[in-house]
């Protein structure tokens, strides 16, 4: 063989082996069906964590209604709008007194809406005895949508 021949061949090697990784426009392409996707699935997924979060304030509700009628039972008398739900956690004082309160309370803590902010509670309520409310997701009364107030009202 001549030395030209073995020139050419280990040239032609060289030229066939390609470098590994990827290429500049194969990663735009990834990017830009994981963008696709993403757009197609977000506002699936945000509909679904507002649901979830609506249901989880129904739940909470649910419950605290049924340790105030708990605390009613004991006491004849549910807490007034300034004794709060606190009551349900500490012996309140003021009026109306909570001569038989539970050792212990009726819940183990404050309870917070899934926006992290505590629930509302009025006495007498507009509608019925008493409103425990969450003030949506903006956080502030009324709204529409997603920010509209939830309340025990909702879950009856």
């Amino acid at each position: 063989m001549t030395s030209k021949t073995l020139d050419y061949r280990a040239s032609r090697r060289f030229k066939l082996a390609r470098p590994s990784g990827f290429t500049l426009l194969e990663v735009m392409v990834v990017l830009a069906i994981i963008a696709i996707m993403a757009v197609m699935v977000l506002p699936r997924v945000m509909g679904a964590l507002n649901d979830a979060q609506k249901k989880a304030v129904k739940a909470d509700l649910a419950s605290l209604s049924g340790a105030l009628n708990m605390y009613k039972l004991d006491n004849f008398a549910y807490p007034s709008s300034e004794q709060g739900l606190a009551a349900l956690v500490n012996k309140p004082g003021g009026q109306p007194e909570a001569p038989n309160w539970r050792t212990g309370g009726y819940i183990e803590k404050p309870a917070n809406d899934p926006w992290k902010r505590p629930y509302q509670y009025v006495r007498p309520g507009q509608h019925g005895e008493f409103d425990i409310y969450s003030l949506g997701a903006d956080g502030k009364p009324g709204g529409e949508g997603d920010d509209a107030d939830i309340g025990n009202w909702d879950a009856k």
